[in-house]
């Protein structure tokens, strides 16, 4: 898998001075690449309790882009998935450390524990005070004696964070730490496994399943699930956690593991929203990933007002998100005049039957209809029409159906609230400029050939540059002479697309000249699609 990296042996010095670059001054690190790596506050002036945490690289965020006022003093990096070393760690301390001493928040991993509490004998040992404490909020594996520590523990660093920051001493920040890790649970999902730099990907977890408490670190999780939707997933996950908490106020942590959209992350947190196992959350946002990997974890603590606050204190830090209290979510009505007038509906049954199998035909058509679009657009060209045919079945009781200078724009102002994308924009220019024709006097097919001007003017697009007008221009010109002379121009002016070395508007404007040779427009073949069977219908 490609990546956007120069060398394995550089990825994460060069990501730190990346990090640096971009913090506008306020971080700085110590001159020991490549084995110490070390990120630390410019405006540090050791006279408060220092803040010591970090681990190995591909946590990003985490850790280095959490070290601030009000959460940590320093970060020590290892490489990707590695511990740093004693002496990176002992580096790191005797850095930050002054009278007030320092607390090391480390996660539960062997390497983590032997390379930071090394570095802390060492510390003490030189006259300066340090204290450690370990997180260990998963709770994936119940029987495990050394749970691990994932994303819980940023809840760790920022309560000793603002505690610290607000000039606590050493004992109460420990203290606070210790309190926090004893509260905090954690665990994650995944759809899939990460790519570690310079090593093969392990596709371990098959179509359909999902990964229940794998680690940060591409563990293998405590079992495979089977995976149907974000709802399914996100309820799995909040049962294993309710089973660990108690009641009163929680704030939820969500976390992206790395290469979760933003649309699902969002998707995911109304699951989370929807039980009531917190009254606060914090993101959802990338904040201890696991490189690329396809997943999301949930932290929970339970707290207390004072807690709380902690929590609340604003940092300046652009990698955390805040925390907000989860509401009810508040609609307001539409604004006045904003929904169409409803007509008045009508019956007519020739026509109510000749548009329920239209709709039909693009239903039917969906699948053959994205395919095509799939070689030079985004693949969802049957798809939107089919929904849009879907919709207009289930309105049709309601439609103006004997009034044709009320139907044009009824049926223009549906298809704008049904059919995504600019194709319903266009349809409900078009029928709307048909339909103020049509009451203006002109006849059916004048009208039509008025709509799909309005479309042109403001669309831009003409016959020649490979859309639906390539085949609905000539069809409505060959109306007059009866459907199946119209059907006829349609289908030629649509398979004349399949010619058209670059289009010059629409989406596939932006599509290689070569994935668009000897294929329709999908928008004019579904104008051909349409005429062809109105020509069967009506002619016979």
């Amino acid at each position: 898998m490609a990546q956007f990296l120069n060398t394995k042996e550089t990825l994460v010095t060069e990501a730190i001075d990346g990090l640096l670059a971009s913090s506008g001054g306020q971080l700085t690190r110590l001159d020991g690449y490549p084995h110490i790596k070390v990120v630390y506050r410019s405006d540090w002036d050791k006279s408060k309790v220092a803040l010591v945490s970090g681990g190995g690289s591909g946590h990003e965020p985490a850790h280095a882009g959490f070290v601030g006022a009000g959460m940590l003093t320093a970060a020590v990096c290892g490489e990707v998935f590695a511990s740093p070393s004693v002496e990176a760690v002992l580096a790191g301390i005797l850095a930050v450390t002054g009278e007030a001493g320092c607390l090391l928040i480390v996660k539960n991993y062997t390497g983590d524990r032997l390379n930071f509490g090394l570095a802390a004998e060492r510390a003490r040992a030189l006259g300066r005070k340090v204290e450690m404490v370990v997180v260990d909020d998963d709770i994936a594996l119940p029987d495990l004696p050394q749970p691990r520590g994932v994303a819980g523990t940023l809840f760790v660093h920022k309560i000793a964070g603002a505690l610290a920051e607000d000039g606590a001493d050493l004992d109460t920040v420990t203290n606070a730490a210790r309190t926090t890790i004893a509260k905090v649970v954690s665990i994650g999902m995944s759809l899939d496994t990460c790519t570690v730099p310079g090593s093969p990907k392990e596709d371990r977890i098959a179509p359909g399943k999902a990964e229940l408490g794998l680690g940060i670190h591409g563990e293998p999780g405590v079992q495979q699930v089977e995976f149907s939707n974000a709802v399914s997933a996100m309820s799995t996950v909040v049962g294993k956690l309710k089973q660990r908490v108690g009641s009163g106020d929680c704030v939820a942590l969500v976390n992206n593991l790395g290469s979760t959209t933003p649309l699902e992350m969002a998707v995911l947190t109304h699951a989370l929203s929807e039980t009531d196992i917190a009254s606060h959350i914090i993101g959802p946002a990338p904040m201890m990933t696991s490189l690329d990997m396809h997943g999301f974890s949930v932290s929970i603590l339970p707290v207390d007002q004072h807690e709380l606050s902690k929590l609340e204190a604003q940092v300046d830090l652009v990698a955390w998100p805040g925390v907000k209290s989860i509401t009810p979510i508040k609609v307001a009505p539409l604004p006045d005049g904003l929904a169409p007038i409803d007509p008045i509906p009508s019956n007519n049954s020739a026509t109510k039957e000749t548009i329920s199998r239209l709709s039909e035909l693009l239903i039917n058509a969906e699948k053959n209809l994205n395919e095509l679009d799939a070689k030079s657009g985004d693949g969802d060209t049957g798809s939107t029409l089919a929904t849009a045919a879907r919709a207009l079945q289930g309105s049709l009781d309601r439609m103006p159906l004997a009034d044709l200078t009320q139907l044009f724009p009824a049926l223009g102002n549906e298809l704008s609230q049904t059919m995504g994308g600019s194709s319903g924009v266009i349809l409900a220019i078009f029928f709307n400029a048909a339909g103020d024709a049509c009451a203006s006097g002109a006849s059916v097919p004048k009208s039509l050939v008025e709509g799909l001007n309005r479309v042109s003017q403001v669309g831009g697009a003409k016959v020649g540059d490979r859309t639906m007008i390539d085949a609905l221009a000539p069809a409505l010109a060959a109306l007059p002479s009866g459907l199946t002379h119209a059907a006829k121009a349609a289908r030629e002016g649509a398979d004349n697309t399949a010619k058209i070395r670059r289009a010059k508007a629409g989406r596939a404007a932006y599509v290689p000249e070569e994935n668009l040779v000897g294929h329709n427009d999908p928008g004019a073949e579904a104008v051909a699609l349409l005429f062809e069977g109105l020509a069967r219908e009506i002619e016979g």
